[in-house]
């Protein structure tokens, strides 16, 4: 008896972002090894943590999937990308990681709705406002890094970034903790 309940396009959807998931987390792997070869512990460390909140995205499309009857794909996956040149760089690198990821959850949640899968649209509707945190979360970055001086900061505005990123949480409130009272 076929248990799947999601359709075969849906499920290689979900399954491709449960790669793209993956790749986030290598990427932000790393930057966070890039960051450690110029000297920038506490970014590197933040980063490394961002990597694992990425590879906690990807156990959750894999764990949906099986949970519906489906069988997530895994793929081979692409090198990371360039490597930063600069944090603002990498910082600004982080930020378009995060809308393009955006951008995919959007097209899960417009298909899960055509599709009217109803389970599927809500799973994905935590991903929805994870992404706003992520994306907050690179434009904090950003701004930090333009108060300090940007690439043209001091030594010491620098340093002090990078202290307050490696004891800086690692994310806004969490989505899971929303409820309907406190969304």
């Amino acid at each position: 008896m076929n248990t799947n309940r999601l359709s075969a396009k849906l499920e290689q959807a979900l399954s491709d972002q449960m790669n793209t998931e993956d790749l986030q987390s290598r990427t932000y792997f790393s930057y966070g090894i890039w960051a450690a070869d110029k000297g920038y512990a506490g970014i590197s460390n933040f980063l490394f943590r961002h990597a694992q909140e990425e590879r906690d995205h990807a156990v959750k499309f894999m764990q949906y999937v099986l949970n519906r009857g489906g069988k997530p794909k895994i793929t081979e996956l692409a090198a990371p990308g360039e490597e930063p040149t600069s944090l603002t760089h990498c910082f600004d690198l982080v930020f378009q990681h995060e809308v393009n990821n955006t951008t995919g959850i959007y097209k899960l949640v417009d298909m899960a709705f055509e599709e009217k899968d109803w389970a599927s649209w809500n799973f994905l509707q935590w991903f929805v406002k994870e992404q706003i945190e992520e994306e907050t979360f690179a434009m904090n970055l950003i701004d930090k890094l333009k108060i300090a001086g940007g690439d043209r900061a001091s030594d010491e505005s620098l340093f002090a970034l990078d202290k307050t990123l490696e004891t800086l949480p690692d994310d806004a409130e969490q989505a899971q903790d929303a409820t309907g009272a406190n969304p």
